[in-house]
């Protein structure tokens, strides 16, 4: 791997846990956004979007994603799940590296959600089952085309862990 190979998609897909187990497979690092923001700040990313606002998280999100580029590693990259559809992020990633979309249907997400998993995300705090469902599904649908701007997209429903990182390390360089 010679460049970053970007994990995108919607919160709760498993970027993180895909990220950290492909980075240990190949041999490198693997960097979390959401994890390098909150290093940065000193600060949840909770916190940041209660107290500073969803923008200035994003300002930040941004600089990590361009120090991230900027150092030229080759890296498995976990991204928030809101970094690709703001601005120009999806088109610097994949100008950078490659970009992979793991996608996963709104239910699928929600029936993977342990209660922390809610708690720690500041949009999905307080919400019902229902409620969740039904925001997720308007949220996915907003953030698809960003999405769909990935060069690879790996179905993940129904795959186990192992299974999806098999369909990365089988894709075309």
């Amino acid at each position: 791997m010679e460049k970053p190979l970007f994990l995108i998609g919607y919160m709760g897909c498993g970027k993180s846990t895909i990220g950290r187990k492909l980075a240990r497979r190949l041999g490198t690092v693997c960097i979390d956004t959401d994890a390098a923001v909150e290093e940065q700040e000193g600060a949840s990313v909770f916190d940041l979007f209660r107290y500073e606002g969803e923008g200035r998280f994003r300002e930040i999100e941004r600089s990590v994603l361009d120090r991230v580029i900027a150092s030229g590693e080759a890296a498995v990259v976990s991204t928030g799940g809101g970094l690709p559809a703001w601005r120009d992020n999806m088109a610097r990633m994949n100008g950078a590296g490659t970009t992979v979309y793991l996608r996963r249907t709104a239910a699928d997400i929600v029936s993977r959600l342990t209660p922390y998993g809610r708690q720690k995300r500041p949009r999905l705090r307080g919400l019902n089952d229902e409620e969740l469902l039904a925001f997720m599904t308007r949220d996915m649908a907003a953030r698809e085309p960003a999405y769909a701007a990935a060069q690879r997209t790996i179905e993940c429903g129904g795959r186990s862990d192992e299974e999806i990182i098999g369909a990365i390390l089988e894709m075309e360089p």
